[in-house]
């Protein structure tokens, strides 16, 4: 896994061994059976195109090309653009784009790549951009059909969590897609090993999002009920909404919600049906 920070350019070679660098979260899976778990999960079909963010040293990056259409890895160390550039010279299959996955659009990867939707993103993803790169691809201009990604275990049990467990992770990735829990991976498949656990999660991106409710609106009352996790939502909603608890009390009742639960117990529907009553809540 590598981070992130750069636009599309081309770079050099040069000698010496690479060596993980701290400033983009670097650390390098080299276990083959994880590797083929990772890819089997992703379920390739033959016209897939494969999105790698962060390929590192380009050991996923091979198992990828063996079974996909195109891969377009994107990589941000342009120490490692080099190098794999010159690992995968005489695969046509595989382009190595040096720049921030960031920094341009899903669509513009592709394009940057010769690739073309239908596609699926397979990374290892460094733990400091993880959920700005799964937001990044799940409400972007080009969904995948999936994503299989590496992530902190922490976030991996938020993505995959249940009401009684829900977080505004959960949330913004499951209203796009049906989340399931991969595999845990230990440190020690790393060099250098993280100071944390790790898993592998896998997201099937659904054609149209979960609610039939205004994103906008949506994700405003989901990140209001989230502002304060322990408080009931009577509370959490009236501070994050800037409302009074009555207004709150009102809304909840007719979305028929218990105004005295926790964020973390409401399922998708349940915030749906809240800011459907929200939406249409009498004007002051």
């Amino acid at each position: 896994m590598t981070g992130s920070r750069s636009g599309l350019r081309s770079t050099s070679s040069r000698s010496g061994a690479p060596r993980a660098k701290k400033r983009f979260g670097q650390h390098f899976l080299s276990d083959a059976n994880i590797l083929r778990r990772i890819v089997d999960a992703a379920e390739l079909e033959a016209a897939d195109a494969v999105l790698e963010v962060g390929p590192g040293l380009g050991t996923l990056t091979d198992v990828l090309a063996e079974r996909a259409s195109r891969v377009v890895a994107v990589e941000v160390d342009h120490d490692l653009v080099a190098r794999l550039r010159e690992r995968f010279a005489a695969t046509s299959r595989v382009a190595i784009i040096d720049g921030d996955v960031l920094a341009s659009t899903p669509g513009e990867l592709l394009r940057a790549g010769g690739a073309a939707a239908p596609y699926v993103v397979v990374a290892n993803l460094p733990y400091n951009v993880a959920a700005p790169v799964l937001r990044q691809f799940l409400e972007g201009d080009v969904r995948p059909r999936r994503l299989v990604v590496m992530v902190q275990l922490e976030v991996a049990e938020a993505i995959v969590a249940r009401p009684g467990g829900m977080s505004l992770m959960s949330v913004a990735t499951q209203v796009y897609g049906d989340t399931s829990m991969v595999m845990k991976v230990a440190p020690g498949s790393f060099s250098p090993p993280p100071n944390v656990q790790s898993a592998v999660v896998r997201i099937d991106v659904l054609p149209t999002p979960r609610v039939d409710v205004p994103l906008d609106a949506f994700f405003r009352v989901v990140r209001a009920g989230f502002g304060n996790p322990r408080k009931q939502l009577r509370n959490s909603l009236s501070f994050g909404l800037q409302v009074k608890q009555t207004v709150v009390d009102e809304v909840m009742e007719r979305a028929d919600i218990d105004v005295t639960l926790r964020p973390q117990m409401l399922s998708i529907d349940d915030w749906a049906s809240i800011t459907r009553a929200w939406t249409a809540r009498p004007q002051p």
